[in-house]
């Protein structure tokens, strides 16, 4: 999905007319973007086009890079209107951009061409009163089809709900509406995690709406969301699960797309259920996803991404509740050999000790160290932890407690795009 952030919404008559009408008053040419940056609406040519212009009527969207560059200018918190400057090396001419804003809610951006910046203030003025009438007609769409929306957000939570008889109301809807959920097979959900972000809560919304767009419009499988301010909600469900390529990919392009609509600032994780006979068991799919999103937050390695499928031990290990992850939890002796001198090094060496399966000729190529040394070092381990590391359970405690020692450990998922 990288490099292909789909469109936005196509607007009613009224509002293309509203948009052509200002268009023709002032004989340059008019754009309606979402507050994305993605093409609700453009009007017709006034012989003032720029490359950028030309290719987002060709493709129905504008470039990333664009995108990236319109919203790094802060326009979805721009007080009033202004120029965004042009870019030559981009084939932008300027633009005047106006935010659309009703009741508190950015609902787009109207831009009118201007290489020169020289439009009047009696233009100015003409914009600007133009801009009310279609922010007002936006915002009265977006209530009208926000409605039906909610009702189906809490169909789709109630689904996913801890309680069995809610599930069963909800159950009982999605298998008798059609849409081919009494069919499927297979049921996945996918939650996505914005954790922090300097935009604002409507931003990150829209931006996880725009992320999952391209997701969504998928031929293999159908689809339910639920979004909040910070967190979307996505089940899948069809006739057979994806590919596992094909589902990392889709992961790694809902965070791209998050990247590119808000900005190397922001952290997001991501948190992939197992595949579920059906849509009437989604649910524990859902409670895999949410322990997959704290595998992401937890696990560098993981890239932001946690499939459940992937996590091994680490997803029963985060079934535990966040009050108890912290360092009361580990082995007495682990806790001993961490705070011994020389701690470091020798949770080091056991801890490729035993995901060596106690192979000394691995474990000693892998630390690059004679076996002599190799041996020393286990055998200090043993003094310290009083652990005797040819005991299957002595080796459990161990293993889990380093386990655990790596998910209690500070981490940074860092930014995304």
């Amino acid at each position: 999905m990288a490099g292909e952030q789909g469109r936005a919404q196509v607007g009613s008559e009224v509002l293309l007319g509203l948009v052509e009408e200002l268009a023709d008053r002032l004989r340059r040419s008019v754009v309606l973007d979402d507050p994305l940056v993605r093409l609700i609406h453009s009007s017709r040519h006034f012989d003032d086009a720029d490359p950028v212009r030309v290719r987002s009527l060709l493709q129905g969207r504008a470039d990333d890079e664009i995108i990236r560059f319109v919203l790094a200018q802060g326009v979805a918190q721009w007080p009033k209107p202004g120029y965004i400057e042009g870019r030559d090396d981009l084939g932008l001419h300027s633009r005047y951009c106006v935010p659309l804003r009703e009741r508190g809610h950015l609902l787009g951006l109207l831009m009118v061409v201007s290489p020169g910046k020289d439009l009047t203030d009696g233009e100015t003025a003409d914009i600007d009163k133009s801009a009310r009438l279609i922010a007002a007609q936006m915002y009265a769409e977006r209530l009208a089809g926000r409605a039906e929306e909610a009702e189906a957000r809490e169909r789709l939570l109630a689904l996913l709900s801890p309680s069995a008889t809610a599930r069963a109301g909800a159950g009982h809807h999605f298998l008798t509406a059609g849409g081919g959920a009494a069919d499927a097979r297979h049921a996945q959900v996918t939650i996505v995690q914005v954790t922090r972000t300097d935009d604002t809560p409507g931003q990150v919304e829209t931006a996880l709406r725009g992320a999952l767009e391209t997701v969504r419009r998928s031929r293999w499988v159908q689809d339910a969301v639920a979004f909040t301010s910070d967190r979307a909600v996505l089940l899948q469900y069809g006739e057979r699960p994806p590919e596992p390529r094909a589902l990392r990919a889709q992961s790694q392009g809902v965070l791209e797309a998050l990247g590119t609509f808000l900005g190397p600032g922001t952290d997001a994780v991501l948190g992939v259920g197992g595949s579920q006979p059906g849509v009437a068991d989604a649910w524990a799919s859902y409670e895999q996803a949410l322990v997959g999103t704290r595998a992401a937050r937890r696990l560098p390695h993981l890239g932001r991404i946690g499939h459940w499928e992937e996590l091994g031990e680490y997803g029963v290990l985060l079934q535990l509740p966040d009050r108890v992850l912290n360092s009361t939890v580990l082995p007495q002796a682990l806790r001993t050999l961490l705070a011994a001198p020389g701690g470091p090094r020798l949770v080091e060496t056991v801890s490729t000790f035993l995901e060596h399966a106690g192979s000394v000729p691995r474990t000693s190529e892998a630390l690059q160290i004679h076996r002599t040394s190799l041996y020393y070092r286990l055998r200090q381990v043993q003094e310290i932890t009083g652990l005797d590391l040819d005991n299957g359970a002595d080796r459990l405690v161990l293993h889990l407690g380093l386990r655990l020692h790596g998910l209690i450990e500070p981490t940074d998922t860092g930014a995304v795009g």
